[in-house]
C-alpha cells in the first residue's frame, strides 16, 4: 500500500494544516472499501450520497453530522446462534464511513430503499454571503449641496 508522507508541507506552509490532515484522512479512508459508495451532484447545490447497505435494517444505522463531519455508522446485532451458514457470503460486518462537508453543506434527508441508503445534502449560503448586484446610479444632483443639507434656494430664502 501507498502512504502520503505530508511532513515536508507542515514544515514549509503555515495554516495549512487543515488541508493536510484532510488529505491524510481521505487517503484512509479509501483504503477502506466497505461499504461502497456513490457521491452525486444531483443540482447546483445539491448532492447525495448512496451507500450500499443491504442487510441493514434503519434501526442498525445510525448518521450524524458534527463540525462539517457527517459519519454514517452500521452496527450489526450478533444473530448467528440461530443460523448455520454452509456458505457466507454477504459481508453483515459493523461499518463506520466518514464524509468531511464544506462549509454550509448540511443534510436535508436520508431514505433506505433496495439495500441503498440515500443521504441528500444541500449547500445553503447564509444571506450576508451571496453575491449582490449593486445599482449604479446616473443621476446628478438637482441642485449643490451646501453644509448641513440646506441646498443654495432654501439658504437664499
Amino acid at each position: 500500500m501507498r502512504t502520503l508522507d505530508f511532513s515536508p508541507l507542515y514544515r514549509s506552509v503555515v495554516g495549512f494544516d487543515r488541508l493536510a490532515n484532510l488529505l491524510e484522512t481521505a487517503a484512509a479512508d479509501a483504503a477502506t472499501g466497505y461499504p461502497p459508495y456513490n457521491i452525486e451532484r444531483t443540482g447546483e447545490n445539491e448532492y447525495r450520497i448512496e451507500i450500499a447497505v443491504a442487510g441493514f435494517r434503519p434501526e442498525e444505522l445510525n448518521i450524524e453530522v458534527k463540525e462539517n463531519l457527517l459519519t454514517v455508522q452500521g452496527r450489526k446485532a450478533a444473530n448467528d446462534d440461530q443460523r448455520r451458514f454452509l456458505h457466507r457470503g454477504l459481508a453483515e460486518r459493523n461499518f463506520e464511513r466518514r464524509f468531511q462537508l464544506a462549509d454550509y453543506v448540511v443534510v436535508t434527508d436520508a431514505n433506505l430503499a433496495d439495500g441503498l441508503l440515500s443521504i441528500s445534502l444541500r449547500r445553503e449560503l447564509p444571506e450576508a454571503l451571496k453575491p449582490r448586484t449593486i445599482q449604479i446610479s446616473t443621476s446628478r444632483p438637482e441642485q449643490p449641496t451646501l453644509i448641513e443639507g440646506e441646498t443654495a434656494q432654501e439658504k437664499a430664502a
